[in-house]
């Protein structure tokens, strides 16, 4: 287990996650408000968890992690954290089935990530990516702390994207 919270367990993926993982990379919501992978069958879920998920932590220390509920055995949902050669810092992400919207899963797997981020990571700035119409997640970053800069078009990705930054400490002059 990497997290814990009041409700929640984050560990890290395992290649048996792959019916999960297929799952949510299809769901409507995460096409829609994410992007689509392309993972369409079981083995390619199996190879986007050893290549993108399980790399990340061999390359980075850190990567999305599955979120279970602790009254639960089954997986609801990813949050951690990536780097992505596009953006300046780290950045904090999750994503979690539809049948567990709005229960504030989002919010408490958010704080619990970003406290890792600035605790045992060191991390001082943390970013955040989101699908300009995602309202509802856009809500969720603030919530935990975020503060919206600007609209970018980030190299390779075909729609903007809301950027936003935690910072520890505010920058100076």
């Amino acid at each position: 287990m990497i997290l814990e919270t009041a409700r929640l367990t984050m560990r890290e993926a395992e290649v048996e996650d792959a019916p999960f993982i297929l799952e949510l990379l299809n769901a409507p919501g995460f096409i829609q408000g994410i992007g689509d992978r392309g993972v369409r069958d079981l083995d390619q879920a199996r190879d986007y968890i050893e290549t993108r998920i399980i790399g990340s932590y061999r390359d980075h220390g850190f990567g999305m992690w599955v979120v279970t509920p602790k009254d639960a055995h089954e997986p609801i949902g990813l949050a951690g954290l990536v780097k992505r050669d596009v953006l300046p810092h780290v950045d904090l992400g999750y994503a979690f089935l539809e049948r567990c919207w709005g229960r504030g899963y989002a919010q408490e797997a958010a704080m619990a990530v970003l406290g890792h981020a600035r605790g045992p990571l060191g991390l001082e700035t943390v970013a955040a990516i989101v699908n300009p119409d995602n309202l509802a997640s856009r809500r969720v970053l603030e919530k935990t702390g975020f503060s919206f800069v600007d609209v970018r078009h980030l190299d390779g990705w075909a729609q903007p994207s809301a950027y936003y930054c935690a910072r520890e400490r505010p920058e100076g002059p």
